[in-house]
């Protein structure tokens, strides 16, 4: 094993590695000296939210896609390896994680409750109490029961977003300097 380090970013649905989680995550890895790899997915069904087997084609989706871009990674050269996942992301990062044997540590960026069934090893999470996509009384028991610690955002929604833009801005400089010290801490 290598003192080399990799970060890979597992977007959501609609939510890319261009949008501002994913975006300041990425800058953050790569200027701790990560090597950054993005995953890409496409070809989700549409109006997937509240049909829970849309959501599964999805997991599904991002699943096949993203073992097939890590399907080139020596993963013995890393001796720190960070997945940041976003969403369906979180649970495809930690799947990936469980069933590769790999030690990393995990950022879960408003994680679904079923992400937990698979989170092993140092993680910490982030959620917004207006998530219609995941419970808060779940993510909170989930996150409890495996000691992950979890950063509530008061009224915010699967984006960590109000709708109030300065208060938006508070909650990125929030979640970015959160992050930041996850990513130091190795």
């Amino acid at each position: 094993m290598e003192n080399r380090r990799l970060a890979v970013l597992f977007p959501g649905i609609g939510y890319h590695c261009d949008k501002p989680l994913l975006y300041y995550a990425a800058k953050l890895a790569g200027a701790a000296g990560y090597e950054v790899l993005k995953i890409n997915y496409a070809g989700f069904p549409k109006k997937v939210r509240g049909d829970g087997e849309k959501l599964r084609q999805c997991v599904e989706i991002a699943w096949e896609q993203a073992c097939a871009a890590l399907s080139q990674v020596k993963w013995a050269a890393y001796g720190d390896i960070l997945f940041i996942g976003k969403s369906i992301g979180t649970l495809v990062a930690s799947r990936y994680a469980q069933e590769k044997g790999l030690t990393a540590r995990h950022v879960l960026l408003t994680p679904l409750t079923e992400t937990f069934r698979f989170v092993t090893g140092t993680a910490l999470a982030f959620h917004g109490t207006a998530d219609p996509w995941a419970d808060t009384a779940e993510i909170v028991a989930a996150a409890g029961e495996k000691g992950v610690p979890i950063h509530l955002t008061e009224g915010a929604n699967h984006s960590l977003e109000t709708g109030d833009i300065l208060r938006d801005v508070r909650i990125l400089t929030e979640t970015v300097n959160r992050l930041h010290a996850f990513i130091q801490a190795e």
